[in-house]
């Protein structure tokens, strides 16, 4: 977990940049997802990229706070 949240090596920034993207589309859809409020095309796009700005000091902060080794403190 350590390498994929604090590595700067092309694949693990690639693996954020999916991750990132993956879960920011997740975000914008979950109203079709549920079935209750329709959330209009223009607002997704600005959905996604909220999502992403928000997740990469997030994963930052994590990947700060792991142990050496990568795994939870006890």
């Amino acid at each position: 977990m350590e390498a994929f949240l604090t590595s700067n090596e092309w694949p693990w920034r690639l693996a954020r940049t999916i991750v990132q993207g993956v879960l920011g589309v997740v975000v914008a859809n979950v109203d079709m997802l549920v079935g209750c409020a329709v959330l209009a095309p223009e607002w997704r796009a600005v959905v996604v990229a909220l999502v992403m700005a928000v997740l990469s000091p997030v994963m930052a902060e994590l990947g700060a706070a792991l142990p050496s080794g990568g795994e939870a403190d006890e």
